[in-house]
């Protein structure tokens, strides 16, 4: 298996699903809390939209919201962003109390490698983990990303 990671900030409809097209993912997992966003611009992540879209272009979605972060854990970041004067999509790199609370509570709690078998068992090859922000390092994603490179050996492409 070979796994990814998307963000949606500053990409177009057409951008974001050509990087899927382009990489051959065939499996979507979609590790937001809320599976919607705010505006037109990105109106197509929004969670039937986007369903749909998959679903025409034959790629499988999942709804991980067991590895989403909580609505503590994101105020902690938001409380860190206001002390740092920082703009959500501005931001950079996660805070270290995100980092910990979603390790402690998220990433400490889940059966990785239970999940990494499931997808492996449903014929997925090509796994993308989704969520809003552009940048991997500013988004749970990473910490994802990063649990599944140390403890299961795979590189993972940021798209």
């Amino acid at each position: 298996m070979e796994f990814f990671t998307i963000g949606v900030y500053n990409s177009t409809e057409d951008l974001f699903f050509n990087k899927l097209i382009d990489n051959n993912i065939d499996t979507f997992c979609d590790i937001r809390l809320r599976r919607g966003v705010r505006g037109s611009k990105y109106s197509f992540v929004n969670s039937n939209k986007l369903q749909e879209k998959l679903f025409r272009l034959g790629l499988k979605y999942e709804h991980c919201i067991e590895l989403a972060p909580t609505n503590e854990i994101r105020d902690s970041q938001k409380n860190e962003d206001k002390i740092n004067s920082q703009n959500k999509r501005d931001r950079q790199v996660l805070g270290e109390t995100f980092i910990k609370e979603y390790k402690d509570k998220i990433l400490d709690r889940f059966e990785l490698k239970s999940f990494l078998e499931k997808l492996e068992n449903s014929g997925s090859k090509k796994i993308v983990f989704f969520c809003v922000e552009e940048n991997n390092n500013a988004c749970h994603r990473s910490i994802l990303s990063n649990e599944i490179e140390q403890k299961f050996n795979y590189k993972i492409k940021h798209l």
